[in-house]
C-alpha cells in the first residue's frame, strides 16, 4: 500500500485535471507542478508549487529541460525500502515524489496537420514527460503513475475510500499503463520520420515495422466457438471499422465484422447508388442503379439462395423502400450504411436479430497498407486500390465492345477486384448475374458462375481477375451465349485465346491489370 502525500503534476491534457487535484489537496497532499498546469491550478484556487522552487532550478531553453532534474527523478525513483536511498536524499535535501501526473505533448495530433513541417513535430517531441512516466513505472511499488485523465475519478475514489491509500495491485496496473502509453508515443514518432525517410528515399515500406493496435472490445468468440477472439483499432489511423456505430440488433460476431469489412470495399468506390451482399467475404451479387432499393433488387436476385444470412452493404442511406426490400429477403445477418433515414430504422429494428451498422464513408481511407500474418513473420503490400480508366481497355478481337458493353466491362472490374482467386464474374449492364470464386482452376470458375448466371448468361459480360490460360473458358462462355469478355491478358495463350474469341464471334478486351485475391 503506499501513502500519497506529494504530486507531480504536469499535463498537456488538462481535461477532468482541477476536479482531480482539489480533490488530492481535501486528501492534504502537496501539488508540485510545471509551467500551465500550474497556473491553470493556482487559478483555480488550487496550491501548486512550481517545479523550479522545488529543484531549486529554473526552466530553461524555452522549456524544454525542465523537469530532468535530480531533485524530481531522485525523489521519484527513491526505493523507500532501501535504508541507503533514503539516507541519500536526505543528505542532497530531496524530497519523495508518491504520484506522478503526467501526459505528453500532442505529438499524434500534431503530425495529423496538413503539410505539417519536419521542425514543428519535432518541437512536440515530449523529452521530460516519457522520463518522469518510466521512472515513476519503474518505482511502482513506491509511486502511483498516472497518464490517463480517464483514471482521474477512480484514482480519487481509492484515494478517498482507503485514506489516502492505494493498493499494490492498482500501483502495477497503473505502471503497466504508464510503459504502454510511452511505447505507443516512441512508435508513433518513429512511424512519422520512417515516413519521412522513406519520402525522401522513395521508398514504401520501412526497414522495422512497428504496429500498434488499442482493443476495441472482447467478442464472444473467433471463427468456431473454441476460438476467443477480440476486437483491435489502428491506433495510428482513426478511420475505417473503428468507427463503425451500431444502432440496431445483437452483438457483432468475428466474422460479421469480417464480412462487414468486405462489403465496404465493395461499395465504397461505387459513384451512383449501390448495393452488395456478402458470405464468407465473397459477394452473392452487386449492383448499382439509379436508386438504392433498385441496386439491392439487382443483387439480391443474382443468388438469392446464397443471399440467405448474408451481410448487405449500401453506399447511401437506407431510405424506406429499400428497407421494405431487405425485410422481404429472408433471415439477413446485417445491414451496413452511411446512415439509415429515421423510418426506415423504425423498420428494420423489429427484426432484432438484424445487426444494424452506420459507417462514415469519409472516414473510410483509401491506400494504405495490408497485412497479413504467416508463422514467424508477416507479408506487407500496398492495398490493392488500382483502378481502370476507359481508355485502358484495349479491344483484342475483330468485335469490337459497344458503348454499354464498354460501361458493364468497367463495372465488372470494379467488383472482380474484391472476390476470391481464381475469380470469373458475369455482368449486364450494372449487376452482377453470376459469380464463380475460389476455385482451384479459371475454368471451374466459369462454369460457376454460368451456371448461376442460368439464361441470364446470355449476351453478358465475363470478367477475369487474371489472363484466361486455355480455350476451354472462352467455349464453354461461347455456348452460354456469353458476349464478351474482359480479362488481364498478357499470357502466352493469348493468341490461341483470342482465336478463340473471334471464332464464337465474342468481344474481347484486355486491360494489362491483375486482380488476384487470396
Amino acid at each position: 500500500m503506499l501513502k500519497v502525500r506529494r504530486a507531480l503534476i504536469s499535463v498537456s491534457d488538462k481535461k477532468g485535471l482541477t476536479v482531480f487535484a482539489e480533490g488530492l489537496r481535501a486528501l492534504g497532499v502537496e501539488i508540485i507542478s510545471t509551467g500551465g498546469t500550474a497556473r491553470l491550478l493556482n487559478e483555480a484556487g488550487v496550491p501548486a508549487r512550481e517545479v523550479s522552487s522545488f529543484t531549486g532550478f529554473p526552466e530553461i531553453l524555452d522549456g524544454r529541460v525542465k523537469t530532468l532534474h535530480p531533485k524530481v527523478h531522485g525523489g521519484i525513483l527513491a526505493l523507500r525500502e532501501n535504508k541507503e536511498h533514503m539516507a541519500q536524499i536526505a543528505q542532497h535535501q530531496i524530497e519523495p515524489i508518491d504520484m506522478v501526473v503526467v501526459n505528453l505533448y500532442p505529438f499524434e495530433s500534431v503530425i495529423k496537420k496538413k503539410n505539417v513541417s519536419l521542425e514543428e513535430a519535432i518541437d512536440n517531441i515530449d523529452i521530460g514527460g516519457p522520463a518522469m512516466l518510466r521512472s515513476a513505472a519503474k518505482n511502482f511499488r513506491n509511486v502511483a503513475v498516472i497518464c490517463n485523465p480517464e483514471r482521474y475519478q477512480e484514482i480519487l475514489k481509492e484515494l478517498q475510500n482507503n485514506s489516502g491509500l492505494l493498493s499494490d495491485a492498482v500501483l502495477f496496473r497503473l505502471a503497466v499503463e504508464a510503459f504502454e502509453h510511452t511505447a505507443g508515443y516512441d512508435r508513433v514518432i518513429a512511424g512519422f520520420l520512417q515516413q519521412r525517410v522513406a519520402a525522401r528515399e522513395l521508398s514504401v515500406f520501412p526497414a522495422r515495422l512497428d504496429l500498434q493496435f488499442l482493443k476495441v472490445q472482447d467478442l464472444r468468440y473467433g471463427e468456431n466457438p473454441h476460438q476467443q477472439a477480440a476486437f483491435y483499432k489502428d491506433a495510428a489511423q482513426a478511420a475505417g471499422m473503428a468507427n463503425i456505430r451500431q444502432v440496431g440488433g445483437k452483438e457483432l460476431s468475428f466474422n460479421n465484422i469480417l464480412d462487414l469489412n468486405a462489403a465496404l470495399d465493395f461499395v465504397k468506390d461505387f459513384e451512383r447508388p449501390a448495393a452488395v451482399i456478402i458470405k464468407h467475404n465473397n459477394p452473392t451479387g452487386v449492383a448499382e442503379d439509379q436508386t438504392l432499393a433498385k441496386a439491392y433488387r439487382n443483387a439480391w436476385r443474382c443468388d438469392p439462395g446464397a443471399a440467405f444470412g448474408g451481410i448487405i452493404g449500401f453506399n447511401r442511406g437506407v431510405d424506406v423502400e429499400t428497407a421494405r426490400r431487405v425485410l422481404k429477403s429472408g433471415f439477413m445477418e446485417c445491414v451496413v450504411a452511411p446512415g439509415f433515414d429515421g423510418a426506415a430504422l423504425k423498420m428494420l429494428s423489429e427484426k432484432k436479430n438484424l445487426r444494424l451498422i452506420e459507417l462514415d464513408f469519409a472516414r473510410v481511407a483509401d491506400g494504405g497498407l495490408d497485412f497479413k500474418r504467416v508463422y514467424g513473420g508477416l507479408l506487407l503490400q500496398q492495398r490493392d486500390e488500382r483502378g481502370l480508366q476507359e481508355n485502358e481497355l484495349k479491344a483484342v478481337t475483330r468485335k469490337k465492345p459497344t458503348r454499354q458493353q464498354r460501361e458493364a466491362m468497367l463495372f465488372g472490374w470494379k467488383v472482380i477486384r474484391g472476390v476470391k482467386a481464381n475469380a470469373i464474374v458475369l455482368v449486364k449492364d450494372r449487376r452482377t448475374v453470376g459469380i464463380g470464386c475460389g476455385q482451384t482452376s479459371r475454368v471451374g470458375s466459369a462454369r460457376t458462375a454460368i451456371q448461376q448466371a442460368g439464361t441470364n448468361a446470355k449476351g453478358s459480360i465475363l470478367v477475369s481477375d487474371a489472363f484466361i490460360p486455355k480455350t476451354d473458358n472462352v467455349q464453354l462462355a461461347a455456348r452460354a451465349g456469353v458476349a464478351a469478355v474482359i480479362q488481364t491478358g498478357c499470357s502466352v495463350a493469348d493468341e490461341e485465346v483470342i482465336k478463340a474469341a473471334d471464332k464464337a464471334g465474342m468481344v474481347m478486351v484486355m486491360t494489362g491489370v491483375r486482380h488476384f485475391r487470396h
